[in-house]
């Protein structure tokens, strides 16, 4: 018989928090430009009202951030084609970050889902990140990604010789990595 002082009683337990399922890393990838701009989000309700936000808040006319908040409302009607749901992108052009010269005072704003948007379904207002590779993870393609990205400049902006880097979404756990150039890329 175990001495009572080894055996626990169930009421003192502490929560249990199981381990997290662990997600294979040799599953299907998707390699984007990585652009240098800021984040946006159009989230669209099932009953048609839209709010506008960033990687933090809720923007609104007051708080908007390099205009994505007066965009998004001067084209409510093409962004309601989204459809109801969280539409992540990245907001990026003229006075943002690296500017990819574009025009004076052009703006973009281009989604991040390229499973779900393409050149031929988005609205009009709108772009998508461009699309590197997609396939099983294979370190090998992010390099070649990356270094074809170096040799040609980005294809979210043509003729921009400074692209920021790539994104890799894994869809085993519906998770983006990134990998800027910068001091971390091995190829530098």
């Amino acid at each position: 018989m175990m001495p009572e002082k080894y055996i626990m009683s169930t009421s003192n337990l502490p929560d249990f928090i199981p381990f997290p399922k662990i997600p294979r890393l040799y599953t299907e990838c998707v390699v984007t430009e990585k652009i240098d701009g800021t984040n946006g989000i159009v989230y669209i309700t099932d009953d048609g009202n839209m709010f506008v936000g960033n990687r933090n808040r809720w923007l609104t006319a007051e708080t908007d951030n390099f205009g994505f908040h007066r965009w998004a409302m001067e084209n409510q009607d093409e962004l309601l084609k989204l459809g109801a749901g969280r539409h992540h992108g990245e907001w990026w052009g003229s006075g943002i970050q690296r500017g990819y010269d574009l025009s004076k005072g052009e703006k973009r704003f281009s989604l991040f889902n390229v499973n779900i948007w393409n050149a031929e379904n988005i609205p009009a207002c709108c772009y998508v990140v461009p699309t590197l590779y997609i396939g099983e993870f294979d370190t090998n393609e992010i390099n070649d990604a990356m270094n074809f990205l170096l040799n040609t400049g980005s294809l979210a902006s043509p003729g921009f010789m400074n692209p920021e880097g790539v994104m890799i979404y894994m869809s085993s756990c519906s998770h983006y990595f990134k990998v800027p150039f910068d001091k971390n890329h091995k190829g530098q």
